[in-house]
């Protein structure tokens, strides 16, 4: 059985997250399924702290409404790409604002996630709706990470076990996650989208209809790189023109990373891909996501790496790509030209938080 520690501070308050102080913070409760003890531990904390004795513990109960004040959630990471997860079904109307979201993902006075994810009912048949605020309040057509931890808080929502799969509406179309008997999430992407217009990139097309290892000035800098929408836009680049051979862990990706998001040939900003490759079946990432910035995984960034490096002919249709996090499984498949990605999704915690 997992351990639940609770937490209390002296003096609650239903401030927003921006007001808070460490002798202020509202009660929280957070649940850690990794711990492999068998107790549940109550800690309060104001002067000093206490541990009581083992109680009985339920993990649904931490998914029941509790007081209007307070936001049930669950982080989910996946590969280090963190979100807060939301009971949303009952309504298509996020619980939370773009503001607030900006507060609850900070790391430093919120809870702490690349974004806010929220499980809406489904519509036009489908089985679900998913929407997404990101860490500066920006809302992504979607986002592969957020997709495979959105099909395993479904599981834990509805009580499923085993292979299960959903059809759920996005802003970027129909994603089609698949939970296997491993627990790893497969998800049918879609087909990705090369025509620059559609990206959307200024870049003109060069290579049927699309912009392939073409020219991109940041900073004065020639950058050789490949367009691609998942979805949503990205920017993918395998070097320089003088030295098409980028060795991503010396990038500094704090520095090129917003020039990139925000260059004028994006008229929706963009994600960018940092990549190196090591055979036809192997590649390494680093991403600079739109909105959210360096990131440790990028789902639809993985999967418009490998359609990018197919089109260059850099690599083979099926790759592992790995990113800070851990790797990815990807493949383009030439049959029905969807991408593929296959990857964990893991639960931090559960917890409560005053809005």
């Amino acid at each position: 059985m997992a351990a639940s520690i609770s937490v209390t501070l002296s003096c609650p308050s239903r401030r927003l997250l921006s007001s808070y102080k460490l002798s202020r913070a509202p009660p929280r409760s957070y649940f850690f399924p990794s711990f492999s003890s068998r107790q549940k531990f109550s800690l309060s904390v104001s002067a000093s702290m206490s541990i009581e004795a083992p109680q009985k513990f339920s993990r649904s109960s931490l998914l029941e409404p509790k007081d209007s004040g307070f936001l049930q959630f669950v982080k989910y990471h996946g590969l280090g790409n963190d979100f807060i997860l939301v009971d949303n079904r009952d309504s298509l109307v996020p619980k939370v604002s773009p503001d607030q979201a900006v507060k609850l993902c900070d790391r430093n006075f919120g809870v702490g996630a690349d974004g806010v994810i929220f499980v809406m009912p489904g519509v036009k048949g489908t089985d679900y709706s998913m929407r997404i605020f990101n860490s500066d309040g920006s809302e992504p057509e979607m986002c592969g990470n957020g997709v495979r931890c959105f099909a395993r808080f479904i599981a834990e929502l509805e009580n499923l076990s085993g292979t299960q799969s959903f059809i759920v509406h996005t802003s970027a179309g129909l994603i089609v996650p698949e939970i296997q008997n491993d627990g790893q999430v497969k998800v049918d992407m879609g087909q990705p989208v090369l025509t620059p217009s559609e990206v959307p990139t200024r870049l003109p097309a060069n290579k049927d209809g699309a912009a392939v290892r073409t020219d991109l000035v940041v900073d004065s800098t020639d950058w050789s790189v490949t367009c691609v929408s998942m979805g949503n836009p990205h920017c993918v680049t395998f070097g320089t023109y003088e030295s098409e051979i980028l060795q991503v862990d010396d990038l500094k990706l704090a520095e090129i990373g917003p020039k990139f998001e925000h260059h004028q040939m994006f008229p929706s900003r963009t994600n960018t891909e940092f990549v190196q490759v090591f055979s036809r079946s192997h590649l390494k990432m680093r991403v600079w996501e739109r909105g959210a910035g360096a990131t440790l995984a990028c789902g639809t960034g993985a999967c418009a790496v490998v359609v990018a490096a197919v089109l260059e002919g850099r690599s083979e249709r099926k790759c592992t790509v790995d990113l800070p996090g851990g790797p990815l499984e990807i493949e383009w498949r030439e049959q029905d030209n969807h991408v593929y990605m296959t990857g964990p999704a893991e639960i931090v915690f559960y917890g409560s938080v005053a809005l």
